[in-house]
């Protein structure tokens, strides 16, 4: 992919240095990981009154993968139902069915990504409904 020229104005070539105890830097690099930004995206944010963004949970993460993998799947299913159609073969599936299920997959990945969760209270929570552990 080519880069793209930036306009002068937004080109990032100034560094403005700032004192920090061990502790205030250790601070900055510990919530710059939590949130999954550089330590100078932090900073910037913070400065300039942007909001920082939303860390989903592990679970959460896992499941919008999950998801992506099913929606993958769901659009073969439905690439090849609509080939059928078309050659004039019976279709593996209902293509309605089909798209209505791929839109509510879509919502449930929008859903888990715009769920403001918190890391620490979502696993005390998952771990205590986590109904398999009871089946042992």
């Amino acid at each position: 992919m080519a880069n793209r020229k930036q306009s002068k104005a937004l080109v990032r070539k100034h560094i403005f240095p700032v004192r920090l105890s061990d502790i205030e830097l250790e601070m900055i690099r510990i919530k710059s990981q939590d949130a999954g930004i550089s330590a100078s995206e932090l900073m910037r944010r913070n400065a300039l009154m942007r909001p920082l963004p939303k860390r989903l949970s592990k679970i959460s993460l896992q499941t919008y993968w999950e998801l992506g993998q099913i929606g993958n799947n769901l659009n073969q299913l439905v690439k090849a139902t609509n080939t059928a159609i078309k050659m004039g073969h019976t279709p593996p599936a209902n293509p309605e069915l089909l798209q209505e299920l791929l839109e509510l997959l879509h919502q449930c990945r929008r859903d888990i990504a715009s769920d403001d969760v918190d890391d620490d209270d979502s696993e005390d929570e998952e771990e205590d409904d986590d109904w398999e552990a009871d089946e042992g």
